[in-house]
């Protein structure tokens, strides 16, 4: 859904993105394989990146959240990577575990702003 906007809510085990305008929600969840390693990135947390990074190719705007650093972690990793994803992610957001409706107040909050 290319027009959509899209939040983000990533940790190490999983992401849920929802792609959305002012009428529509899609969600799309990726888990990851990774027992996450604090001395860098697995292999499978990188495979994990390239499945959320393809999922989101061609939204104009995305906003990252998530409990932890995995959020912090993959837009270094698209940046890294030079992905044209990372010209869009603009801002990571701390958050707990807020429900999809949660995330979708925070994202309409959010993009609101920059309307």
């Amino acid at each position: 859904m290319p027009s959509f906007h899209a939040v983000v809510l990533i940790d190490h085990q999983e992401a849920h993105m929802l792609m959305f305008d002012r009428e529509h929600v899609e969600l799309e969840s990726i888990n990851s394989r990774s027992h996450h390693k604090h001395e860098g990135l697995s292999h499978e947390t990188t495979n994990f990146f390239v499945d959320v990074s393809k999922s989101l190719i061609g939204t104009h705007e995305v906003l990252l959240t998530g409990p932890g650093i995995a959020r912090n972690e993959f837009r270094n990793w698209c940046e890294k990577h030079s992905l044209p994803i990372a010209n869009v992610v603009l801002d990571s957001i701390a958050s707990d575990h807020p429900t999809d409706a949660q995330v979708v107040a925070m994202a309409r909050q959010y993009f609101k702003k920059l309307i």
